[in-house]
Parts: structure tokens; sequence; C-alpha cells
């Protein structure tokens, strides 16, 4: 993946839109490569439990490639014109096809509308980075915070061994930007996204979870 910008300044728009590309790759890197280890087990003409273990492995990574590349779509890319609305409920069904499994589920408490398309991007961002402080499962508790153009998001993480990640938390903050990598470079995204839509981010423990907040300053 891309190395971080040079000198310990934030990146450029070049070099931002490089490091959101290495994102994307390697989240699809993993699905992609089981498919193609699957297809090589089917060339080697298996036995007939051989077969359907790859045929098994197959199908169920070209859905989760499937379902991550929507998702990154929404999340990380153009998803429309400038200035498009998107529906909330389009978010809510790309966030659970790429988000729950059988150790993390959603509780989405959003009504059904259409947003700005910066506004609904910020949302996922701000969903993938609470589900980073449930490592072993939970739930995400997904809330508006007040109403209206102006209203934002509360995503509350809970789980067992919830975590609080300070270096995040230090790149959704408003203040100065160190280095950005491939692994940083999506909550910086998310702090970038939370400013164009006029609304502070900030990631903070609150009891038992961890609560990413979008909010009016």
């Amino acid at each position: 993946m891309s190395g971080p910008s040079p000198s310990g300044s934030p990146p450029d728009i070049l070099e931002l839109a490089a490091l959101l590309c290495s994102r994307v790759c390697h989240d699809l890197i993993s699905p992609v490569g089981a498919i193609v280890n699957g297809l090589e087990v089917l060339d080697d003409n298996p036995k007939p439990d051989d077969r359907e273990f790859a045929l098994d492995l197959i199908r169920k990574s070209a859905k989760t490639a499937s379902a991550r590349l929507q998702f990154c779509r929404l999340a990380f890319g153009a998803a429309g014109s400038a200035g498009a609305q998107i529906d909330v409920g389009d978010a809510e069904s790309m966030a659970r096809g790429h988000l729950e499994d059988d150790k993390t589920k959603i509780a989405w408490n959003l009504p059904r509308e259409l947003l700005p398309k910066n506004k609904v991007k910020l949302l996922l961002n701000m969903m993938v980075i609470a589900q980073q402080t449930i490592p072993r499962g939970g739930v995400l508790t997904v809330d508006p915070v007040h109403a209206g153009e102006t209203g934002g998001f509360r995503v509350a993480a809970t789980g067992l061994n919830v975590r609080m990640p300070q270096a995040i938390a230090d790149l959704l903050s408003s203040g100065p930007i160190g280095s950005v990598d491939a692994h940083a470079v999506q909550p910086y995204y998310t702090r970038l996204l939370a400013q164009a839509c006029g609304l502070n981010v900030v990631l903070a423990p609150d009891g038992d979870a961890v609560v990413v907040t979008a909010s009016p300053p």
C-alpha cells in the first residue's frame, strides 16, 4: 500500500486519491484471492468433496467481494453527480451487506429519506470506524443527531473487548494532521467529509461503548 505523506504533512489531492485507491484494493484482495484459489482447486480435477468446498468458497467470496465493492463505491466513490442526494435506505442495505456478519449486528434507527451525497458517505465511513473498535464483534447502533439539513449522526459500538483507538480519534479531531498513510487515510477522509458537511466528528468512549458522533459545531 502507499506510504505516508512526505515531511509529516497532510496528503495533497493526488496523494489522497492514491491512498483511497490503496485502501479499496486492500479491502478487495482477500475475497478476490479466495476466488482465485477456489478456481485453482477446480482446475486440478478435485474429488467431489474438494470440488464442493471450492465452489462454496467461490460463492461466499464472490458475495463478499460484491458487497465490499458496492459499499466502497458509495462510501469512497462519486456515487452520482455533484450535489446528488442518496436514499438512506440504500446506505443501510450497503452497510448491512458489508459490515454485518455472524459476530457484528447493526441497529439502524434512521428514517428513510434522501440526504446529500457527502452526508451519506460520512455516515458509512463513521460506521467503518466504529466497527474497528469491536474486533471481536458486537452491535453498531446508528441514531440521528438533531434533525433537518444541519443534523448529524451517532454510531455507538458495544461488544466484547471494545477498544478506544486514540490514533483514530486524533485523526478525526480538528487539530493538526501529520503523516497519513493508507491505514490512516480512511479516518482522515471521514474528517474531510465532516468538514464538507459543516459538522464536527468525534470518537470518544461513553460508558461501555465507543461512540462516533458527527454534530454541528
